[in-house]
């Protein structure tokens, strides 16, 4: 009878506490993220989760830089992935053509890499920025919005040659003074496929079309 009376008693107990369960489940959290701290609504200028597309095109706007992962050709660590950091630009601040730009040498590792497979992926995190540090998300929470694009690293044609210029030296302006033998040359990354991550349930999967129709308001 014991028994019973205590089996009764955790059943009753659970349908009590499920309404509050679920509601903490659902419910953003807060105090360090969530409504009421850091949400996207009140920040500055950060658009709508809701639309993914914009959220993509504006982290790839503030961001300076990013870590492009390629297949290394390198003795030792062949066919294994290999990341670096790269300054990128696609452009002045809040006019971005969401075409993320590189300034690129022979001499460097990833290079190398491209000339053999020219697949690479790119990721770049507000966790760049002071967003994630002012509202204390962690870079590696999807509040602490990042985004991952895919496709080919290609060198930029003679036609594009001066929004790549332009766009990399507005914001990296000592570019133009890297030494010369080192033989520079602007490139871009084609992109084929977006995903975002800006909030818990994993990543949303925005379309180079939907990415590049996105406006900033």
């Amino acid at each position: 009878m014991a028994g019973c009376a205590r089996g009764s008693a955790r059943a009753v107990l659970a349908f009590l506490l499920a309404p509050a369960l679920v509601a903490l489940l659902v419910t953003p959290a807060r105090g360090r993220g969530g409504r009421g701290h850091g949400d996207w609504g009140a920040a500055e200028l950060l658009p709508p989760r809701e639309n993914a597309a914009l959220v993509a095109r504006f982290v790839t706007n503030v961001c300076d830089w990013g870590a492009l992962a390629t297949i290394s050709t390198q003795e030792g660590v062949r066919g294994r992935p290999f990341a670096d950091v790269l300054s990128l630009s696609d452009g002045p601040p809040a006019k971005g053509s969401g075409v993320p730009y590189f300034y690129l040498s022979p001499m460097q590792q990833s290079v190398g890499n491209l000339k053999e497979n020219p697949y690479a992926t790119l990721t770049m995190s507000l966790a760049e920025t002071s967003f994630c540090r002012k509202y204390g998300f962690d870079p590696q929470s999807p509040l602490c919005a990042h985004i991952i694009l895919s496709g080919t690293v290609i060198k930029v044609s003679e036609a594009e040659m001066d929004v790549a210029r332009n766009s990399l030296f507005i914001r990296h302006p000592e570019m133009k003074t890297w030494p010369s033998s080192h033989n520079w040359f602007f490139a871009k990354l084609n992109i084929t496929n977006i995903w975002v991550l800006d909030y818990f349930g994993g990543p949303k999967i925005v379309t180079p079309e939907e990415y590049y129709n996105a406006t900033f308001q």
